[in-house]
């Protein structure tokens, strides 16, 4: 029984709820990688198409969430839990189902908290409600599907147990903390083109996701070195 303990290399990885696992590295890279894909949305967004946030928000839009999307199901799919059971295309299917599900639901809260109404904002809300839905429910409908248990205890109870589950709830608030901060600057009448629905949303929406990113893996490494700690 000794034995066993000594052959096992503590810290390196930690599994969701007994699943697949991920290292501390491999999540800084999946960070980078995804954090990467949005420059590059932004980038396609100036120099191909001469537009940004500001002159074309739902275009712009259009891309980051078009671009994001297939590498965050690619990316989250290998992460999926009870991979015996779940095959890799069935959790694209429910990333699919989650994109469009957590897209309907952001809308409802953006114009419950007063996003306005009208066909002139309609695209530039669909559009940003679908680049939300890649921040917030598309990882976790790939890793978790529909397990209300998981979900749960994930963002309602905040009880992540694992490299993946930081990897997913803390952006994801992240996203929803910086676009909810992003707002404040709508209302006031400072008559700045950036105060435009969506575009300060989608800002703050943006570098809250990208700091939560950052917020995730400085508490893997943590948690990393603190568990080794107790180990030895």
């Amino acid at each position: 029984m000794e034995e066993t303990k000594k052959k096992k290399k503590p810290g390196t990885s930690v599994g969701v709820s007994g699943d697949v696992s991920i290292s501390a590295l491999g999540a800084f890279f999946v960070h980078l990688i995804t954090g990467l894909f949005l420059a590059v949305g932004f980038w396609v967004a100036r120099n191909k198409y001469s537009v940004d946030l500001i002159s074309d928000p739902s275009f712009t839009l259009r891309l980051l969430w078009s671009i994001e999307f297939p590498l965050v199901v690619i990316i989250y799919s290998s992460f999926r839990k009870n991979p015996e059971k779940c095959s890799y295309s069935k959790a694209v299917g429910r990333s699919i189902l989650g994109l469009i599900s957590g897209a309907f639901l952001n809308v409802m809260g953006a114009i419950a908290l007063g996003a306005p109404i009208g066909m002139q904002y309609l695209p530039k809300t669909i559009h940003w409600s679908f680049l939300m839905s890649v921040f917030t429910f598309v990882p976790a409908t790939a890793v978790y599907g529909a397990s209300w248990t998981d979900w749960h205890r994930v963002f309602a109870s905040m009880k992540p147990s694992g490299n993946i589950e930081y990897m997913i709830f803390i952006p994801a608030y992240g996203a929803m903390i910086g676009g909810w901060f992003g707002a404040w600057p709508m209302p006031l009448d400072w008559e700045r083109p950036w105060q435009e629905w969506p575009i300060s949303v989608s800002y703050g929406a943006i570098g809250g996701y990208i700091v939560g990113q950052t917020v995730s893996l400085s508490l893997i490494t943590f948690l990393r070195k603190h568990k080794n700690l107790k180990v030895a």
